[in-house]
Parts: C-alpha cells; structure tokens; sequence
C-alpha cells in the first residue's frame, strides 16, 4: 500500500458517494474547509512577517525559522501521515490532523515570543501532515470511481478560491487587526470541520495497508532535514566556524545518510529508493526541486519587500500577489491540456523560463514602486510561467512511476517541492548577506533582495534547461483517470497529493498564491 494515500488501483473499502447529493455535498465540504484552513494558513503568515517581527522583536532567522519550522515536520512527516490514515482510519487521522493544528494555531496565536511562536509552528506541521493526505484520500475512497475526478476538481478549484482570498484576509486581519488573528482564525474552520466530518464523512480504510510503520525512517529524515536547515539558518548569525553551527552540519551529514541506509535496507521503507530508478521521474522531481525552491524564496522575501522598501501595508502588500493565483486558475487546466499533447519537455522548458524573466522583473521593486508597472507586469508573467509548467510537472510525475506507486509518487514529489521552499527560505538570506534585524531596514533590506531574485531567476533557468536536456514523455500511460484528473488543479505551495495534479497554495508556501510553500 503507497504511504500518501490510496492509490488508485489499491484496493480500498468505499461508500460510492455519488457527486452531487446531499452527503457527497457535506463530504466535500469538510475536506475543502479542512484542507483550506492549511493553505490559507501558508498564504497569510508570509504577509504577517514583518508585523511578527516587529512585535516580537524577531531577526530575519526568527522569521526564517516561522515559515520553516511547519514546512519541516510537514514534509518529514507528510507520507507518514498518509500511511496513518490507511491503517487507523482516514476520517480518523484527517480529525485527529484538524484537531491538532486547530490547537497548534491557538499555541501560535498567543505565543509570548519567537521561540514559542517557532515550537508552535512546527506543531501546525504535524497537524498539517495528518490533515493534508486525509482530505484527498477521503475523497478517492468516499466517491465512485466515476465520479472521483469531477470531486477532486471541486476540491482543488475551491482551494484555489481559499488561497486566492488568503493575501486579502490575511492582509486585512494584520492591517486592521493583529497578526495573532491570522493563526487564532482557524478556530472557529477546525470545528466546523469536526462538526461536519463526525456527522457525513464515513470512514475507509485500507486492508491491505501494511502494518508496520517506517517511524525510524521518518524520524531520520525530520532530524536530517531540521538540521540542515539550523545549519543554514546558524550560519548567517555565528559563522561558519562556530561549534553548534559545524555540529548541525555534521547531524545532517550523519542522519541524512542513515535514513537513505534505513530506506534502502528496510522491509517495509517509508520511501522505497527504487521508485527513483526510472529516469524520468527522477529528472522531474530534480526540476521541481529547482522550481519550487525559487518559488520559496521569492514569496518568502518579495512580500517583506513590498512592505519595507516599497512602503505597502499588509493588506496592498498579500494582495499584490492576486494575479498570479487569478492566472493560474484560469490557465492551469489548458497548461496541463498542452502538455498531454505535445507532451511535457517543452512547457516544462519555456514556463520555468518564463517564470526567470518575471523575476528579473522583480528587480524593478523598489522604493515607493509602483504597483501596475513595476509589480502587476512582473506578477502576471510569473502566473503565466507557472500556468505552463505545473500541471505537465505533476502529470509528469504520476506517469513516470508504476500505477502501485502513484500515491507514494505525488507524495515524494510533493515533499521534494516543500523541501525546496524550505531550504530556499533558510539559504537566500545567507547568500545575500541579510542577518540580524538587518530586514527592517530599507537600505539594507533592497540590495539584499536583489541578490536573492537574481539567484532565484538562475534556479529557475536551471530547473527549465535541466527539463529540455533531460524530461521526455514517460513510455507508459500515467494512473487511470491521470488524463482527466490533470485538468484540475490545486493551489500553488506543492503539487498534489494523490488524485490531484497539483498540490497546493501555491499557497505560497505551505504557498495559494502568495507565500512559500510551507
């Protein structure tokens, strides 16, 4: 059994929900309300950051560490999470995900300080882990099979609407408000959640799902990872040479390594290392890697910029990002139709490059810029760029692995995406020399983010060269229902989960469109 969620040839215990009755209705609603509270979430704490900066008195590792500490355990723990819900109880482990982020956006909410604010996150993250794969795999196993992809379609297109008003409400809570709202609003979603999910959404299973649990693997990984990214973060204040910040490097070097061992000796691995044996895939997820890394870093830092430099509010600032969500929605679903035709090398090619020139654009963001000819230009490009490249990627993805492993494919891929952001958010300040409170300060702020565009304009083109030299049309035809399902699309932080083309806010972050990936 794949780890994310069902696969679509796994055999699965179903209550064939047919589209468009009243419990087919309600079943949809809790997975779009639940899973809406996490791209949501991803959206808006990135226009909260400098507010949260300054009520906290946070430098830019303070800021680094509130959008990481949640990509961290969510894309340790992500595929961990799936494998829970085929085993306990998808709607079991989906609640048990809204109920723990719920509390976890309490814990951030009235955090007194930053590191309080940080453990907080990184407790949203588990929740978001357990919530994320629960939503799609209660879809794929509530619905007839016929009828799977017109739900999963309403599921990813009302996403997209909840991180398309995620800039605004956010933006208006923290401009009008506090920021502490951005996190204590999730309340009142988790319990409709609860409310709906304990009274419509019935529970499946899979029988077939193994009964062991790769936790060394998984523990491996998030200590790997966390490491990697303290040593990243570290660096930029203590210096290459300190102790803790050799330390760090060395837990990476050592857990990273053991958890490849542990994956590719284990009988029951959390990510079977063979699924990277076909070339195609493996060439995809690099070329993700490369993407949404630079995605990360412009989100992470374009919105600070807006408001520091260029003198926005909260609110101008979450909503100068609009069009690219707008622009996705509309032309996601004819990017992923150009792509089945003339196949994935060249949108995948042209829509990363097309997305560099949009940063370059971004190099025109500055003081007291101007909105519809230095932003609105530059934003509406990248969209573009995006459009073309997302859903051939997914698709891409799917197709290359064999049908047994299409959950755990659109897993990996999916984590390989919010990795990406993760380390983007944790490397650019480094690279550009922004420490300190050094954020704050406009002088300071505005060189470094020129820097930082000008190195996710390079990883941008990398990622569009690597496809021309290396992605071609997988020999095989992806999951059943893959051609149909492609044409929908989710938000913009990751791709999909299973069934779902394409994960994500662009949740810019854990990114609709308007923060990293979180």
């Amino acid at each position: 059994m794949d780890p994310v969620t069902s696969s679509p040839t796994a055999p699965a215990e179903s209550t064939s929900l047919t589209y468009g009755e009243p419990r087919a209705r309600w079943v949809l609603a809790a997975t779009v309300l639940g899973s809406g509270m996490a791209f949501v979430d991803g959206t808006v704490v990135n226009v909260a950051l400098p507010r949260i900066g300054k009520d906290l008195g946070a430098g830019i590792s303070g800021l680094q560490w509130t959008v990481n500490a949640y990509t961290l355990t969510l894309a340790s723990l992500i595929l961990l999470g799936g494998s829970l819900g085929d085993r306990f109880g998808r709607r079991r482990v989906f609640l048990i995900g809204v109920v723990w982020f719920a509390l976890a956006s309490l814990l951030c909410g009235v955090a007194p300080n930053i590191t309080m604010l940080v453990l907080a996150r990184a407790l949203q993250g588990i929740g978001g882990a357990l919530l994320t794969p629960g939503s799609l795999a209660i879809l794929q196993s509530s619905f007839r099979p016929e009828d799977r992809a017109r739900a999963i379609g309403a599921w990813s297109g009302l996403g997209g609407i909840a991180g398309a008003a995620g800039p605004f409400l956010g933006g208006w809570l923290v401009q009008a408000a506090t920021w502490r709202l951005v996190f204590l609003i999730n309340l009142p979603f988790a319990a409709a959640v609860v409310f709906i999910a304990q009274r419509h959404v019935p529970e499946s299973k899979d029988p077939s799902a193994s009964r062991r649990l790769d936790l060394p693997g998984a523990a491996l990984g998030a200590v790997g990872l966390g490491a990697l990214t303290y040593w990243l973060i570290a660096w930029q204040d203590r210096g290459a040479g300190d102790a803790r910040v050799l330390g760090s490097l060395a837990l990476a070097v050592v857990s990273l390594g053991g958890f490849l061992a542990r994956e590719r000796w284990a009988r029951e691995p959390m990510l079977p290392l063979e699924i990277f044996s076909s070339r195609v895939f493996s060439a995809t997820n690099a070329v993700t890697f490369a993407v949404y890394g630079a995605l990360g870093g412009v989100f992470f830092l374009l919105v600070i910029q807006l408001q520091v430099v260029s003198g926005y509010s909260p609110l101008a600032a979450g909503v100068a990002l609009l069009p690219v969500t707008i622009v996705m929605l509309l032309l996601s679903a004819r990017g992923g139709a150009l792509g089945q035709r003339i196949g994935p090398r060249w949108p995948m090619t042209f829509g990363p490059l097309m997305c560099a020139g949009a940063v370059l654009l971004l190099l025109r963001v500055g003081p007291h810029a101007s909105y519809l000819v230095d932003v609105l230009p530059a934003v509406t490009v990248f969209g573009l760029g995006l459009s073309l490249t997302v859903a051939p990627l997914t698709a891409t993805v799917l197709a290359a692995a064999p049908d047994r492993h299409a959950g755990l494919a659109s897993g990996v891929n999916n984590a390989v995406a919010r990795v990406a952001g993760m380390l983007a958010v944790a490397a650019l300040p480094l690279v550009a020399g922004l420490s300190g409170e050094a954020y704050a300060k406009a002088s300071m702020l505005d060189p470094a983010f020129r820097t930082a565009m000008l190195v996710c304009a390079g990883l941008l083109a990398g990622g569009g060269i690597l496809a021309a030299i290396t992605v071609r049309t997988p020999d095989r035809a992806g999951p059943p229902g893959a051609a149909q399902e492609a044409r929908h699309h989710c938000a913009v932080d990751g791709p999909p989960l299973d069934g779902c083309p394409h994960h994500g806010p662009v949740g810019l972050t854990d990114v609709a469109v308007s923060s990293p990936p979180r």
